[in-house]
């Protein structure tokens, strides 16, 4: 038994304590803007946003954020990792703020690109520091600490959204950061040391421009041709030039030395089916969350509070299946532990088909339980996979590649399964929404929200136009849980065709001195995907 000292720094579970806080708040942002959909999209309580309006304010957030997660981490390696989450933390207030006093959609998704700057900051730098502060024989249990307290930001996130607009306006469930913001700037002054690698890599401006700008032209056309049509120039050119950006991306990525993505791993069959796997289940399942919002709050009715609670069984269900899933991948393996994970998403969003305007809420319950479940078991064998197939001194690049294209599964998810249900909703409402005024026309054709905001001035015909348009809403949920479900069997197909039964033993090579703890920096990353 190893009895020797920790080597690690004396306050380093104080400053754990400080790190976890300020990834929590960028955590909890994240899910509090679930349950405030229906809100800013109200015209008198919120914005007047339309669905593509707030596919943009989530999709803002998460295009940028993963576009410059690597870049960050580079930045902390060179400019220090203490300044840089100052830094995020800093710009994750001030965007904060704006968002909570935006006046147009258009200000509100400027803000939300904001905090995804902001948030990109935040996230390396803590796993970085985390690495710095501890031994490396109590590394995992930081981590492990991190990744449990941010698996409970997911949980209470709905619920403290849903209580903030139950009291307060739309704009408070991101106005409630700053305080917290506040707190973690001064904690980080007083007790989080600075760091650096002594051998820091280069920024890939190209790499990042080319990533960002490509992303959001693709997403932009596709949310486009869910509004308007594919056959529109706007819609199919958009994709088209959005397309070319990323295959000059790979190219780009292929040359450089030091590349915001490294396609090349992607030749790995094991790596591209682990990455591949995440990337699958947060387009299944973030695209799921989105329409879910406007169904529990507008089709059933519940106020923001209890849609909120209605989603926890996915957060509990993570809790409950996160921590044992490793033992299982041990027993099982990783192929057999993901492909039921998968199956188990699969069979949660296959649920929705059953779904209607007047579902017990046992039934909501049990598939976003099952959700949770699946997806509890699909990440931790998935990230055991990049470690397992990759060498170690490759572990760290893994991490961030799989990282970031879970952030582009999940925007895409959104944008992809938005748009059919914004092109199924249309052609199901077509007809009662042609004899409406003008005006009132274009709003309920928009979106269920719009169509309940007209009904308001329809006196008794407008309880004829909300029956229509919640059937409408549910045809169009039953049409977008359709494609997810085909997306989550594809994750089933591409886990069974080349994950690995067990994990491949690699050998670990002997690293210079100057360059193990930033080896042991990155390699710790890869524990993210488990939160």
């Amino acid at each position: 038994m190893n009895t020797a000292p920790s080597t690690g720094h004396p306050r380093r579970w104080v400053i754990l304590g400080v790190l976890v806080v300020s990834l929590l708040v960028v955590i909890l942002d994240t899910t509090v803007l679930n349950v405030a959909l229906r809100v800013i999209a109200d015209p008198q309580r919120g914005l007047g946003a339309t669905q593509s309006d707030l596919e943009w304010a989530t999709n803002s957030y998460t295009l940028v954020f993963a576009g410059l997660l690597f870049t960050w981490g580079v930045l902390g390696d060179r400019l220090g990792r203490k300044k840089v989450l100052l830094l995020g933390l800093l710009l994750f207030g001030i965007a904060s703020v704006a968002s909570a006093y935006a006046q147009t959609p258009g200000q509100l998704i400027a803000a939300r690109a904001l905090m995804g700057i902001g948030g990109a900051a935040v996230l390396p730098a803590t796993l970085a520091i985390i690495s710095n502060v501890f031994d490396p024989r109590e590394r995992a249990r930081a981590i492990g600490t991190w990744a449990g307290a941010v698996g409970l930001g997911v949980a209470v996130g709905p619920v403290v959204g849903g209580l903030l607009l139950e009291h307060f306006w739309w704009g408070s469930v991101f106005l409630i950061n700053v305080p917290v913001v506040a707190a973690g700037l001064v904690a980080v002054l007083a007790v989080v040391p600075d760091s650096r690698d002594p051998r820091p890599g280069r920024v890939d401006v190209a790499g990042v421009l080319l990533s960002i700008a490509g992303l959001g032209l693709l997403v932009y056309g596709i949310i486009d041709g869910g509004e308007h049509g594919f056959g529109r120039p706007r819609s199919w050119g958009t994709l088209a030039a959005g397309l070319a950006l990323l295959v000059a991306f790979v190219l780009v990525e292929r040359r450089v030395r030091y590349p915001s993505l490294d396609v090349t791993l992607f030749r790995n069959p094991r790596f591209s089916a682990a990455v591949g796997s995440i990337g699958l289940v947060f387009f299944a399942a973030m695209g799921t969350f989105f329409f879910m919002a406007f169904y529990l709050q507008l089709v059933r009715g519940y106020s923001p509070l209890a849609a909120g609670l209605l989603t926890t069984p996915f957060a509990v269900a993570q809790l409950i299946f996160a921590p044992r899933s490793a033992a299982m991948v041990r027993r099982y393996g990783p192929k057999a532990v993901c492909a039921v994970g998968l199956g188990l998403v699969t069979l949660g969003l296959g649920g929705f088909f059953l779904v209607d305007a007047t579902s017990p809420v046992w039934l909501l319950g049990v598939l976003f339980f099952l959700q949770g479940a699946g997806m509890a078991n699909v990440m931790p064998p998935a990230t055991e996979s990049i470690m397992s197939s990759l060498p170690r001194e490759k572990a760290g690049v893994g991490s961030a590649v799989g990282n970031t294209i879970r952030q582009v599964g999940g925007a895409l998810g959104i944008a992809v399964l938005g748009s059919v249900l914004a092109a199924v909703y249309r052609a199901r409402i077509h007809d009662q929404a042609s004899a409406l005024p003008a005006a009132g026309r274009h709003a309920a054709s928009e979106s269920i929200s719009g169509a309940y905001a007209t009904a308001q001035h329809l006196g008794g015909a407008g309880s004829r136009l909300i029956d229509t348009a919640n059937s409408a809403f549910v045809d169009a949920m039953h049409a977008a849980a359709l494609g997810s479900v085909l997306v989550a069997l594809t994750g089933v197909i591409v886990v069974l065709a080349w994950l690995p039964r067990r994990s491949a033993v690699l050998p670990v090579p002997e690293a210079p001195a100057a360059t193990r703890e930033d080896q042991a920096t990155r390699e710790d990353q890869l524990e993210l995907a488990e939160a």
